[in-house]
């Protein structure tokens, strides 16, 4: 116990004195994830609005497939871009194996199916006439789509914020794709399960309060969202 409190002690002095080497590998953690929701969020939401609003054969597969990609572990994710993306893959030319394109690539892969299966539930439950009446009323179809999403709002913030949550905290496609090379690909998660291996305690726990306080911030938005999102509703 009273290694315990030590451990905690340390953890909380590293993080308010602001440590160097603690803060880069936060900061690179949301410079790849930020990055990699950006990129994620349009064609996701161009494919959660053909699932939702666009008949077409086979629908409900591709609905079936996106949500069954939610499921795919980080580690399987992390292996198929190891294979393409290593020297003698197709793709080893382009020489992305571990470094941070090749991370905010698999976070992608990773963001995508959650992001679109939120966006298709959020999109599927809009009124249809919303999307009629901008028509009727001479919008174009980039403004129909902007009535739509203003519609959605709290729901698309919602899904962000989960898919954000969701990739920030993986650590099998970070490892394996990334390296965990310190000053350049060590994020949080895989610095966590280094200083574990290591016995430093200190910095690993700091990083997981970081993590827990993200979680709870994230949980306590997402709540605000959905909130928000039923009272429109109502409204």
């Amino acid at each position: 116990m009273h290694e315990l409190m030590n451990t905690t002690r340390e953890a909380l002095y590293l993080l308010l004195s602001l440590d160097p080497a603690l803060w880069e590998i936060i900061g690179v953690s949301f410079r790849v994830s930020l990055t990699a929701i950006l990129v994620a969020l349009p064609p996701s939401l161009l494919i959660a609005l053909l699932l939702a609003r666009v008949a077409f054969p086979g629908r409900w597969f591709a609905i079936s497939l996106v949500n069954t990609f939610m499921a795919v572990p980080t580690v399987v994710v992390g292996l198929v871009l190891f294979m393409l993306l290593s020297r003698s893959g197709p793709l080893g030319e382009l020489r992305l194996l571990f470094t941070q394109r090749a991370m905010i690539l698999g976070q992608i892969l990773l963001a995508m199916p959650v992001l679109t299966a939120m966006l298709h539930s959020t999109l599927q439950s809009i009124d249809q006439r919303a999307w009629e009446t901008a028509r009727q009323l001479g919008a174009g179809w980039w403004q129909s789509l902007w009535v739509l999403l203003r519609e959605a709002r709290f729901g698309v913030i919602a899904a962000v914020l989960a898919a954000f949550g969701r990739i920030i905290a993986e650590v099998g496609s970070a490892v394996m794709i990334g390296g965990n090379i310190e000053h350049f690909t060590r994020t949080i998660t895989t610095a966590i399960a280094l200083e574990t291996l290591k016995g430093e305690f200190a910095q690993g726990l700091a990083l997981g309060l970081v993590l827990l306080l993200l979680a709870l911030v994230l949980n306590v938005l997402l709540g605000v969202m959905r909130g928000r999102g039923h009272q429109t509703v109502s409204v």
